[in-house]
């Protein structure tokens, strides 16, 4: 199983200039994938533009949303976007995207929170006309490089609806943040919907953990406060679940590979940069 590890793109007031470093220590630290957390109204930095700086601040690193909000965004515009970090990248980008569950993240007039599955499922098929290099109806040219690739697509979600997006438009799944065993499922069903699409091969299973390792009762204040607009049980659950500390973090490490996820996304809780090298020692 490889070991990611998550830019802090979304801690509240996050000091936006640590962002290309924190990604140059965690690529020289030997991690697999760094990971952004997409919201929209937080205090945070778009994923988009975490990604991009982690693009330019690295070589070879992997770089993965987990999860972009896929229907907030315009679909060319977000093809657009995606593509160009992927190709400054040298090709390193991997669009993991989700539907997004707070209304207050739709702030593009026209693209509200209802109807979203529908409206990602059209999107999906623009995203790839894109990287085709097709010429949208009104433009006179194409909106990416000729010769862009197709960014690979990882879908997340607790449903069948979205299985059944991955075994049909992707490549993999991401869980949500949950522990292993209620992710466990998820997977089971997307091996299962994977199979039935007559998919070769196995789709590609990602799961992401927090973890605090100097201060893990901040850590999880600032996770309970990222979360809190989903009401106090939510937030409190998800909070609960931060691995605090060398041990726990190991334990969570087994657990995922026990469930037989591909990589597992250790998402940090703070932006402390010397978090980086506290987990570094203690799962690679």
């Amino acid at each position: 199983m490889k070991i990611g590890i998550g830019i802090p793109n979304q801690i509240r007031d996050v000091r936006e200039d640590v962002i290309p470093e924190w990604a140059r220590r965690a690529e020289d630290a030997g991690f697999a994938s760094l990971g952004s957390v997409g919201r929209v109204a937080y205090p945070g930095v778009m994923d988009t533009v975490a990604l991009a700086a982690a693009a330019g601040a690295t070589r070879t690193i992997g770089l993965v949303s987990n999860v972009l909000l896929g229907p907030v965004w315009p679909a060319h515009m977000l093809a657009k976007e995606a593509q160009s970090i992927d190709g400054v990248s040298g090709g390193r980008l991997t669009l993991g995207i989700g539907l997004g569950g707070r209304p207050d993240d739709f702030v593009v007039e026209g693209l509200g929170p209802r109807g979203t599955g529908k409206r990602l499922d059209r999107d999906i098929e623009t995203y790839k006309s894109v990287w085709r290099g097709e010429t949208p109806a009104g433009c006179d040219n194409p909106l990416v490089p000729k010769g862009s690739r197709e960014v690979p697509l990882l879908f997340g979600g607790m449903v069948q609806a979205s299985f059944n997006r991955v075994a049909r438009s992707g490549s993999g799944y991401i869980g949500a943040s949950a522990p292993a065993h209620m992710i466990a499922g998820a997977f089971d069903g997307v091996r299962s919907a994977w199979k039935e699409a007559g998919r070769e091969g196995s789709p590609y299973l990602v799961a992401i953990a927090y973890f605090a390792i100097a201060d893990a009762e901040g850590g999880r204040a600032n996770v309970y406060d990222y979360y809190s607009t989903a009401g106090a049980d939510t937030a409190g659950f998800i909070a609960s679940a931060v691995s605090g500390g060398a041990e726990a973090i190991k334990e969570t490490v087994s657990e995922f590979e026990a469930i037989g996820a591909d990589e597992l996304i250790l998402n940090p809780t703070s932006d402390d940069v010397d978090e980086i090298l506290r987990v570094a020692d203690t799962v690679l």
